[in-house]
């Protein structure tokens, strides 16, 4: 735990009890402050109560008067201006009470820290934040992975694994890697990491941040609030290339900006990573600095997750890892559960994972990063349909439609081959079928497209139930 010791001796209002939200309190606590919490769900009031926290309505506006509390502390899923701001973050509008979440309270302690080293007390600590719209957690546990193995002090967290305030504090030589979503960039009053990365932008979250152009201020914000050291940003998109060039210093495209790209080489000025023919390429002015075959990490397949690989390393290279520990990092880098997982092998068929896959989008990255592919795909719809998958269909020898939109594929695929199996289990069974009578090597993707809950209460509980039937099939063979 991170001790927040800035409201020490004050009482400070905390809303939302969940992971964010009470590892919060424990800090807020920790650090000599009287940490008043409040929740609408009443399990969460409980559990917060039997750690022995201060329960206040906080709706009320009486005990805004009684605590003269010096700061609001939201958790990430509560609004705080769009579509409506929550009532209790207009309560302190009205008290004037500053508003915060936990990502300001975790820099503004690294800052200090920071601030209160002297020349020589190198390594000094590291904070690396990790935005965009698609695979933030890939490349953050990528990032700690690659560290890791290169044997340094690696802390991760923030929208993954553990909170922000739940990890150690700061000391000499340690690095943090942070997973950051929009809500959590938007609200931080202090942001200071020394590289912020910007993977990526497409349509997410519109209604929280009114529109496609608050979606990007809210991740721009991560860049322009907090002056990082060094930036790494994708210029795939509009928005990618307008921030890289927005953050350039005096025309000159080398520092601070690493430009990231797998649409295009970038073999230009300045320093890039991109990459091309599925290799990763390092490129300085006008020469090759570092080139790393991608085809061989087998769990980051995909001209995504080259995407994920070319910003890794460019993190890592900046802070002083060779290529060599680079690559070796990726190749032992097992992958995230559920994100495109090689759940195993069963002869010439492989068994991927992609629970995750719970749009369109994410299932299209999948199917384009295979071919010959038996396909387990539905679920509960989502606003906007399946349009966007006819072009990745020549991938798909077979689909197994399952849950609510099963006929809604059928009607997608047409005459293609598919069958409605209704259920995973069976979908799994029916695939396996087929691809066993395949002379060629073939992959059962689980890849749905849609949410899980017609069938499952998660995407992880889906994919933890494809998990458990393949390793059952493959550990029968053996």
């Amino acid at each position: 735990m991170i001790p927040v010791t800035q409201y020490n001796g004050h009482a400070v209002a905390v809303l939302g009890l969940g992971r964010s939200g009470l590892s919060a309190a424990r800090a807020l606590k920790a650090g000599g402050a009287t940490p008043v919490c409040w929740d609408d769900n009443e399990d969460s009031l409980t559990a917060a109560e039997a750690e022995g926290f201060l329960i206040a309505n906080l709706h009320a506006d009486h005990v805004w008067q009684e605590h003269n509390f010096a700061a609001l502390i939201l958790s990430p899923g509560i609004p705080h201006l769009y579509p409506e701001p929550n009532p209790i973050v207009k309560l302190a509008w009205g008290h004037g009470v500053p508003v915060d979440n936990d990502v300001g309270l975790f820099f503004s302690v690294y800052l200090d820290f920071w601030n209160g080293q002297e020349e020589g007390d190198e390594p000094w600590p590291e904070a690396i934040a990790i935005t965009g719209s698609n695979g933030k957690s890939t490349v953050t546990a990528l990032i700690a992975h690659i560290f890791k193995a290169a044997g340094r002090n690696v802390q991760m967290g923030g929208n993954i694994g553990r909170g922000v305030l739940d990890l150690d504090p700061p000391k000499k030589g340690m690095v943090y890697v942070l997973e950051l979503s929009s809500y959590q960039t938007e609200l931080a009053r202090t942001l200071s990491p020394s590289i912020a990365v910007f993977l990526n932008f497409s349509p997410d979250h519109f209604d929280r941040h009114d529109g496609r152009g608050g979606y990007f201020a809210a991740k721009k914000r991560l860049f322009e609030k907090s002056a990082p050291d060094r930036m790494i940003i994708g210029v795939d998109e509009s928005e990618g290339r307008f921030l890289a060039n927005s953050m350039r210093q005096d025309g000159n495209e080398g520092h601070p900006v690493t430009a990231v790209s797998v649409t295009k080489p970038l073999r230009g000025r300045g320093w890039s990573v991109f990459a091309e023919h599925d290799q990763l390429i390092e490129w300085a002015g006008d020469k090759e600095l570092a080139r790393i075959d991608l085809a061989e990490m087998t769990a980051l397949q995909g001209v995504h997750n080259q995407q994920n690989a070319c910003a890794a390393h460019a993190v890592c290279k900046t802070l002083g890892l060779t290529s060599d520990e680079i690559e070796a990092g990726m190749k032992s880098f097992p992958g995230l559960p559920h994100r495109m997982e090689v759940v195993g092998r069963l002869g010439n068929i492989s068994f991927v994972n992609d629970s995750k896959a719970t749009n369109v989008e994410s299932a299209a990255k999948a199917l384009g990063a295979y071919q010959n592919i038996y396909w387990i795909a539905g679920g509960q719809g989502k606003e906007g349909g399946l349009v966007g998958l006819k072009d990745y269909l020549p991938n798909v020898k077979k689909a197994y439609l399952i849950g609510e939109t099963a006929n809604e594929f059928a009607g997608l695929l047409g005459d293609a081959p598919h069958e409605m199996a209704e259920t995973l289990e069976r979908a799994i069974t029916l695939a396996l079928q087929d691809a066993d009578a395949d002379e060629q090597a073939s992959v059962i993707l689980l890849a749905p497209a849609c949410a899980s809950f017609d069938q499952f209460p998660s995407f992880e509980h889906r994919g933890d139930a494809f998990r458990a039937q393949v390793l059952a099939l493959i550990n029968k063979d053996k």
